[in-house]
């Protein structure tokens, strides 16, 4: 009889403490049951209707055999898992049923910020919406921990992968598409991230926007200047958090979500951040003294030339990120500047010239890279593929 190879057996999970006797009249102390779960690929592979533990984070709700809802959840009933938390692709998800007793903490319709987290979930591993799939749950239980970045090559100092090297895995599904279908592929493909508080920011800040010939110092995002890193605070010649996309233009504040998302806040002179208050974007006006390069009037702001490309992506990635699905307002650039408090930019034409204009640098790219690596797991698409803005918004 080989114990182990039964022990290590689904049927045999279970610890059952007893004592086997041999025919020989040896008494052998039965192998505890394993304790280990499965990955969500190992689970695919094992649709053999037997009974399973398996991990993996939760990436939507599955309503047909290759579609998953990333946002606008429609129902409790059942959930897709995968090993990675911005998995694309639905051929590497595990469609896992959640039944009654379940729905009310794990269904996404009733739990829509769960997604991202990571869950373990025991069943039966068999074909669910015709698709490799979990059934029965007997237990389900969430990792309260957050999702790690996903693996990727370490770039060498000076030097960041482009769009093209995740054009097959991150970008899969928004690759060949324009219009309202890229906008909804690549939404659904960065609103999976890992959230940081407005006080993480800071320590944040200080990693993404360092200088590169002086790494205690950070570049302030208008006005150009180096800074060393801890004078930040509320001092006028200190450095604070801008909000590019203005936080009242939305009404969003500080909280965790828009307020806090580091795809658009960046380094500034207090005074400099006060000057352009909430002020949309476009050409024009009269010298801003504390920033050389920058322009601005009763109702808009113009920033200097090396980064001009940089704020309409920022904004950009603001309107495709925020759709309003998950509790925040649906974002989106317009040819306005007046907007006031409501949850609009403009002017959405300047902003696609701007980025024709200036395109990514390496300190922007470098940028996109840590957020993604260090931060918060998404990237913005139009530092990637800045070509996108167009594909979306025409112009």
């Amino acid at each position: 009889m080989d114990l182990k190879r039964i022990a290590g057996s689904r049927s045999w999970r279970l610890a059952i403490g007893l004592v086997l006797v041999l025919g020989v009249g040896v008494p052998v102390v039965a192998m505890s049951a394993s304790s280990e779960t499965l990955t969500v690929a190992e689970a695919l592979a094992s649709q053999d209707g037997g009974s399973a533990s398996v991990t993996g984070y939760v990436v939507g709700q599955p309503t047909a055999t290759d579609t998953v809802l990333r946002a606008d959840f429609t129902s409790d009933t059942a959930i897709a898992i995968a090993d990675l938390a911005s998995e694309p692709a639905t051929a590497k998800m595990l469609y896992v049923q959640v039944t009654g007793s379940y729905r009310s903490t794990f269904g996404l319709r009733s739990n829509p910020s769960s997604r991202g987290r990571a869950v373990t979930v025991t069943g039966t591993l068999t074909a669910y919406f015709s698709h490799g799939g979990l059934k029965n749950p007997t237990a389900m239980s969430v990792d309260g921990s957050e999702p790690p970045a996903e693996p990727t090559p370490t770039p060498t100092p000076g030097t960041t992968p482009g769009g093209d090297d995740y054009d097959r895995t991150y970008y899969a599904s928004a690759v060949g598409k324009s219009g309202v279908a890229l906008r909804t592929a690549l939404h659904e493909v960065i609103s999976v991230q890992r959230t940081v508080t407005y006080d993480q920011a800071w320590e944040a800040l200080k990693e993404t926007d360092q200088d590169p010939a002086n790494p205690g110092n950070v570049i302030l995002l208008y006005s150009g200047r180096s800074q060393r890193k801890d004078v930040n605070g509320g001092d006028p010649d200190d450095w604070n958090r801008e909000h590019v996309w203005a936080k009242s233009h939305g009404d969003f504040g500080t909280a965790t979500g828009p307020g806090t998302d580091l795809h658009h806040l960046r380094p500034e002179d207090v005074s400099v951040n006060s000057d352009r208050g909430n002020k949309d974007f476009d050409n024009g006006g009269s010298p801003v003294r504390e920033a050389p390069g920058n322009f601005t009037d009763g109702d808009s702001w113009e920033p200097r030339d090396a980064v001009k490309g940089d704020v309409a992506r920022m904004i950009m990635y603001m309107a495709i990120r925020y759709e309003g699905g998950d509790g925040w307002p649906n974002l989106e650039p317009n040819e306005s500047v007046r907007n006031g408090s409501a949850p609009y930019i403009g002017k959405l034409s300047v902003l696609l010239r701007w980025n024709r204009a200036d395109p990514p640098d390496a300190f922007e790219k470098r940028r996109n890279q840590l957020i993604y690596d260090r931060w918060q797991g998404n990237r913005n698409p139009f530092v990637d593929h800045p070509e996108w803005a167009t594909a979306i918004w025409g112009g």
